[in-house]
C-alpha cells in the first residue's frame, strides 16, 4: 500500500474525533437504481483468522450494495484486514478492504451519513473508510465497542461523520482478536505507526449467503 493511501485512510478514520468545521461534501454520481440493495443481504467474510458473517442494512442503500457489488464482483477476495486501531480497553476498529489497489476499486460514492439513515458506530457495526465525504469506495472498518464520535455531528457541529451500511451478525470474536493481533512497530504513517497487523489477516473470500428457503 502507498503512502497517499496509507495516509487517505488514517484521516478517514481519524476525521470523525478531530474536525472543527463542516467539511464539503463532493457529489459524485450515485449509482444505477438497479445496483441499491432493497433488503439485508447476508455476506460471509472467510479469513485467515476465521469466519465473519455480516449483514447489510437497506436504511443505507447507496453503501449497502456498493458493498455488494465489490463481492460479488470477488472484489474483496485476496484482500486483507490490514490495521487494528485500539482506543481504549475492548475498543478500536479493524480495516480492511482494496487499499486503494487500482485493479480492485470501483468509482467512490455519495455519502449516506448516519444522521440522514438512522444508524450509528455501536459495536459490530460495519461503516465505510474515506477521506473526504463521497470518496468512499473499497474500504471498510468494523466497530469494537461504541464509538458514537463517528456518527455524524457528535465530533463537531456539521461533521459528516462514517457511513455504517450493516453489522456482524456472527464473529465479533474473529474480530476482536484481529484487533489484539500483532501489529509492526515501524510500519505505517504518523499516528498510524504501530497500528499496521503483521501479519495481515487475509480475506481469502467474500460471499453472499442464500436467503433461509
Amino acid at each position: 500500500m502507498n503512502r497517499r493511501s496509507l495516509l487517505s485512510l488514517s484521516l478517514a478514520l481519524c476525521l470523525a474525533a478531530v474536525l472543527s468545521a463542516p467539511v464539503a461534501a463532493q457529489e459524485p454520481a450515485p449509482p444505477p437504481a438497479a445496483a441499491v440493495a432493497p433488503a439485508a443481504v447476508r455476506v460471509i467474510l472467510e479469513t485467515s483468522a476465521g469466519p465473519i458473517l455480516v449483514e447489510t442494512d437497506p436504511r443505507a442503500p447507496i453503501t449497502a450494495a456498493n458493498f455488494l457489488r465489490y463481492v460479488d464482483e470477488g472484489r474483496f477476495d485476496g484482500t486483507d484486514f490490514y490495521r487494528g486501531m485500539e482506543l481504549g480497553a475492548g475498543t478500536g476498529v479493524v480495516q480492511g478492504g482494496t487499499a486503494n489497489a487500482p485493479d480492485r476499486i470501483l468509482p467512490p460514492i455519495a455519502h449516506e451519513p448516519t444522521s440522514q439513515t438512522g444508524l450509528r458506530h455501536v459495536d459490530g457495526a460495519l461503516s465505510m473508510a474515506r477521506f473526504d465525504p463521497g470518496t468512499a469506495d473499497g474500504d471498510f472498518f468494523i466497530i469494537v465497542g461504541n464509538l458514537p464520535g463517528f456518527d455524524a455531528g457528535r465530533a463537531a457541529p456539521g461533521d459528516p461523520g462514517f457511513a455504517v451500511f450493516g453489522r456482524v451478525v456472527e464473529g465479533m470474536d474473529v474480530v476482536r482478536a484481529i484487533l489484539a493481533a500483532p501489529k509492526s512497530p515501524t510500519e505505517g504513517e504518523g499516528f498510524m505507526r504501530g497500528q499496521m497487523l503483521d501479519p495481515r489477516v487475509r480475506i481469502v473470500s467474500a460471499r453472499r449467503v442464500p436467503p433461509a428457503g
